[in-house]
């Protein structure tokens, strides 16, 4: 699922004497199948973003694509949209409220009028893709398990609304770094296996560097950069942390190596990568 954004601008309060512009006339395309990056510091204009692209938050001006769906026709029905966009949002099992994980899970489908049957398949294809056995968590209460599976069993039901494109917002927020990763490498095996479009947002650049295809950067409401992780983390490392983000730890490193006179490629990304570097400079130095 592809998205072209137009010239959007979001005020919010508009005409009011406290009037503030989250999004300030920006314009993007995402291909379909990509994987993309959301960065930003807070405030950046993200999360107005992403409300933005399934018609949550209707624009001051401009206009979103959705494939043929033009989202900002105040006469487009905004549901088909929202079948093929899910959002997931930060801490999305607050909104878990069924007595059983099965129960929330069909929630979604059944308000799309499917049958009892497909809306049963979606149930338990959803819970697979999300690492949770069917028969094991299907008739337990949401609110009895861990924090990981609770968001797992939010994710799957998103998931089991069949959407084409993906959004989510900060999705490991408040995880521990082992419930991070789980999250992280779900996220990725959707996008591989379901050729999921993918949007998303987190402050963790050293996720964002190895998973991301892409990466946008927002800096007060407008887009700072868009491109590569390799182009963004590597030509513009110094302009990111001007505007307070971070950059991977791992070109952390070889920056620091490189002050130290290591000769080493100055676009790694990843710890096999460096390693290799560091490995290449000692052997050329007779070092090991």
């Amino acid at each position: 699922m592809s998205i072209v954004v137009k010239n959007l601008t979001y005020i919010y309060d508009e005409g009011m004497p406290f009037a503030n512009k989250a999004l300030d006339n920006i314009s993007f395309e995402i291909k379909d199948r990509d994987f993309v990056g959301l960065i930003g510091h807070t405030g950046s204009g993200k999360s107005t973003l992403i409300q933005h692209l399934n018609g949550l938050i209707k624009p001051s001006s401009g206009d979103i694509y959705v494939n043929d769906f033009k989202i900002t026709d105040p006469n487009l029905n905004l549901t088909e949209v929202r079948k093929r966009v899910g959002i997931v949002f930060q801490y999305p099992e607050y909104q878990l409220f069924e007595e059983t994980v099965e129960k929330d899970i069909a929630f979604g489908p059944s308000n799309l009028e499917l049958s009892e049957e497909e809306i049963s398949i979606r149930v338990r294809e959803s819970m697979e893709a999300v690492g949770l056995n069917y028969e094991e968590y299907k008739d337990k209460s949401p609110f009895d398990l861990s924090g990981g599976q609770k968001r797992r069993v939010a994710i799957a039901g998103v998931i089991a609304m069949n959407p084409e494109l993906l959004i989510l917002d900060e999705p490991t927020a408040g995880l521990d770094p082992g419930g991070r990763d789980e999250i992280f490498d779900l996220i990725r095996k959707l996008h591989e296996e379901r050729n999921m479009t993918i949007i998303l947002s987190s402050h963790s650049m050293d996720d964002m560097a190895k998973i991301a295809k892409n990466i946008i950067v927002m800096n007060h409401g407008k887009i700072e950069f868009m491109g590569s992780p390799r182009e963004i983390f590597n030509e513009h490392a110094p302009r990111l942390k001007e505007i307070g983000l971070d950059i991977p730890q791992v070109l952390e490193l070889a920056i620091k190596l490189r002050d130290k006179g290591f000769d080493i490629r100055n676009d790694v990304l990843t710890i096999d990568e460096i390693k290799e570097e560091i490995l290449k400079f000692m052997k050329g130095r007779k070092i090991c």
